[in-house]
């Protein structure tokens, strides 16, 4: 896909330089960098684990893998 950005000028003439210097093209250098990027992104995260303190746990009916629900019972439809 075709896109433009604004990118810093020392940042984009390393890249170019980095292109340069591993025989590839300057497209190439940013598509590793983000995939590089978004791969530790999704790895540095644990899952988040919930925890009842006191009373019975959730109301019956409650599916917290379901956001439209949730609202909806926020919204008290």
């Amino acid at each position: 896909m075709r896109t433009s950005i604004d990118i810093d000028d020392q940042l984009l003439l390393h890249a170019k330089h980095q292109a340069v210097q591993q025989g590839c093209t300057l497209k190439q250098i940013l598509e590793d960098a983000l995939r590089d990027f978004f791969s530790h992104q999704s790895s540095s995260h644990e899952p988040v684990r919930l925890e009842t303190f006191s009373g019975p746990g959730l109301k019956p009916g409650v599916n917290l893998d379901n956001n439209r629900s949730l609202n909806d019972i926020m919204a008290g439809y």
